[in-house]
């Protein structure tokens, strides 16, 4: 649902082993490693496939060896790091650069009756604070600084979700510490700025959705386990919450328990949204799957000891997104259809299969995104994953829609609304080299009005910057768009360092992102180049299905293509290629680095799932099984042992330079997956370069990090990659 739908696309995968298990000793590489681990080789048989997995034991975490280890490593990695010349100087242009915003807003939410909530971080500020104000002019009062908390605990809270009541008075706080997502949810009463006494911990999916009247909220909140449990997102529930009581006494609403019928995995995520438009309580079952399993029921429903959902839509209906007036259900779906088309069909009595077409699909782009208004709907075709058009359409079936110009181009275009009952819509417009920018689209006259609540900023550093897309041919003729960006007047020699970053996961596509800071990669004249891999949805949703599961490898050689269409083109040479990503794309860059070690300078895969075939036996993995596949199936498991990048390094092979990181309290890709990548490439590679592992012991998947922790942890990616990429500004002397 618009306003519902969780985001799951950051919840990386994972996945089991199943066989018998043998100790057994590799065989070592002739050239020792500093701190090398000791091997312990686990070895099993998986459908006939044998697989040897020298650091099984690194996935006890609480085993003091592998705690200390760790720190070894952190510590070595650190020291290298730390010295690598012109890293500090990244550090404090990124800091020049975020003192040019007098403010930074972001979480923007906007109630019926125009109370703005959202989050503020100024330059003093680590992390943002949360504010309101009535309108877009009105005046701006302070609600909650996080930074209270992190005075009397020795983590330090940031504010990650942010919910209000429909008519403002009240607001549900969520923070958490040092990155760990495990949300605490508190209740402020807006008018007197004071909380309510209880808190709700465990509470990391979703935001709580607030029932009429405005005194008693749905939320998800987790079963009480270790936080490195295997089975600690397993079995969450829905609970009822009314402000001011004990959360020990809150009613379960919706889960595998209440409602068995409904065949709920215990790896599944429940979660129910009240609509206030349509006055019906949606009850989602969630994993990564795109396609939707909800059910529905009148909000009357809720004063029954069980609710009787009935079902709104299965797997099979190739459902992705949808939307809701009082009548009519809005389905946004690939069904037919790859590059997505909407259908409407009655809210009382749905029939997907006989739904209308409201908007077709378009033949060259993708629909990417929908938004109704009272005014009809808006919505944005994507080309390639970069290029945007916005377009209204009337509610009426004869007519047409109408593009509407943007104030510049964009490659992204966000869109927000309050809903079918207002004419109110916003954009938030943002390309390669431009600043995000927010604009409400008047319809009466035609115009979009800037209402940007950040403060403006000029960069001329990157006046001259040279935007291509281009497309790359891949290793079965399929053309990979790739975007390249760097400074007016480079020389095509051979000789520029290049940093890839890529994803290629979950179809989410990478589009255009301005950030200075990471844009100084052009700045100290290097070329940017994003390739937008198979997995993703760049081009809709066969591109994501050409790169999950049994088709996963056309992810990894979609970059080893992008790489060798860049080398023929002179933009750049193998010993300048650095490549870098995180969380899922672990598996991008480490299977590329495996398969062609000869192709690229560095590595850099950053809180990565490195090793995806023992996923499943991590907290977050098994809700993954749709992206990546389980062991369980036999065609699925073999696919995961393709993909593993763990399982892929071979002794003795000249490996890249490698800077592999960690969270420690990372609740989507589990710390022992990057440190088990690591020690099996120190121990295998013969190159000689360096193979940092940095576990950042303060921090969990780099959602929730202070400002300071996200200046330091790109300046570590840039550095390392220009070090080992030649650049003369950051040679590190020995």
């Amino acid at each position: 649902m618009k306003t519902a739908v969780l985001s799951l696309s950051f919840i990386l995968f994972f996945f089991s082993t199943a066989s018998t298990q043998a100790a057994s000793e590799d065989t070592p590489s002739p050239a020792k490693k500093h701190l090398e681990a000791p091997v312990n080789t686990v070895e099993e048989t998986l459908y006939g496939k044998k697989v040897r997995d020298p650091y099984r034991y690194m996935e006890n975490l609480n085993d003091p060896f592998v705690r200390q280890w760790f720190m070894l490593q952190a510590k070595h990695a650190r020291s290298v790091i730390d010295r690598i010349p012109g890293r500090e100087a990244l550090i404090a242009k990124m800091r020049d650069f975020d003192s040019r915003k007098s403010s930074k807003v972001y979480n923007l939410v906007i109630t019926d009756n125009d109370w703005y909530f959202y989050l503020k971080r100024t330059p003093s500020d680590e992390t943002g604070k949360l504010y309101y104000r009535k309108g877009f002019k009105g005046e701006e009062s302070l609600l909650f600084d996080p930074s209270a908390l992190s005075k009397n605990s020795p983590g330090k809270y940031v504010v990650s979700n942010i919910s209000p009541t429909d008519d403002g008075s009240k607001i549900a706080v969520s923070v958490a510490a040092d990155g760990s997502e495990d949300d605490i949810v508190m209740i402020m009463n807006v008018k007197t700025g004071r909380f309510y006494p209880e808190r709700i911990d465990r509470c990391r999916f979703a935001s709580p959705s607030w029932l009429p009247e405005g005194n008693a909220f749905l939320y998800n909140r987790l079963q009480k386990r270790e936080k490195h449990a295997k089975d600690r997102q397993k079995n969450s529930k829905v609970y009822l919450h009314r402000v001011g009581t004990d959360p020990s006494g809150d009613r379960e609403v919706f889960s595998g328990a209440t409602n068995p019928e409904l065949n709920i995995k215990p790896e599944d995520i429940p979660f129910v949204h009240y609509d206030k438009d349509s006055s019906y309580l949606y009850a989602f079952v969630q994993n990564v799957d795109r396609r939707l399993t909800v059910y529905y029921a009148p909000l009357s429903e809720l004063a029954k000891e069980k609710i009787n959902w009935v079902s709104l839509f299965k797997p099979g209906d190739n459902v992705h997104d949808f939307a809701v007036t009082e009548k009519d259900i809005y389905l946004y779906t690939p069904e037919g259809s790859p590059n997505f088309k909407l259908l409407k069909t009655p809210l009382g009595k749905p029939d997907i299969r006989n739904a209308e077409t409201v908007i077709e699909e378009h033949p060259d782009a993708v629909l990417s995104s929908f938004e109704l208004t009272s005014k009809g709907i808006y919505y944005t075709l994507t080309k390639n994953g970069v290029e945007v058009e916005f377009y209204r359409k009337g509610y009426g079936r004869r007519e047409k829609a109408k593009k509407i110009k943007l104030p510049f181009t964009a490659g992204t275009v966000y869109m927000s609304s309050k809903g079918f009952r207002h004419p109110d819509i916003w954009v938030v417009i943002s390309g390669w080299g431009s600043d995000y920018k927010r604009y409400r689209y008047d319809d009466a006259s035609r115009s979009f009005v800037y209402e940007t609540l950040s403060s403006p900023a000029k960069y001329p550093e990157y006046d001259d910057l040279v935007v291509k897309e281009v497309m790359a041919r891949s290793h079965d003729g399929v053309k990979v768009p790739l975007s390249l960006i760097y400074k007016k007047g480079l020389k095509k020699d051979g000789s520029n360092p290049l940093l890839f970053y890529g994803y290629g996961a979950y179809g989410k596509s990478l589009r255009p992102f301005f950030s200075p800071s990471f844009l100084l990669w052009t700045y100290k004249g290097g070329i940017l180049a994003v390739t937008h891999v198979r997995g993703g949805g760049e081009l809709g949703n066969a591109w994501h299905k050409a790169g999950m599961k049994t088709t996963k490898p056309n992810t990894w050689k979609d970059l080893i293509s992008s790489a060798e269409h860049v080398i023929e083109k002179k933009y750049t040479s193998p010993s300048r290629i650095a490549i870098n990503s995180a969380s899922a794309g672990g598996i991008l860059v480490g299977k590329a680095m495996t398969e062609r070690p000869d192709l690229f300078a560095a590595v850099i895969p950053q809180v990565g799932a490195m090793n995806p075939l023992r996923g499943e036996e991590t907290p977050n993995g098994p809700v993954n099984a749709p992206e990546f596949g389980t062991v369980k199936d036999s065609l699925e498991c073999l696919a995961l042992i393709e993909m593993d990048p763990y399982l892929s390094i071979r002794n003795n092979v000249s490996y890249p330079a490698a800077l592999v990181t960690a969270g420690i309290n990372d609740p989507r890709v589990i710390a022992w997956q990057p440190a088990k990548f690591a020690a099996r490439l120190q121990a295998a590679t013969a190159s000689g370069k360096p193979v940092l592992f940095y576990t950042d012991f303060q921090s969990g998947h780099g959602i929730g990090d202070t400002k300071t922790k996200r200046f330091e942890t790109l300046a570590d990616v840039l550095s390392f990659a220009f070090w080992q990429t030649g650049h003369r500004d950051f040679q590190l002397k020995e």
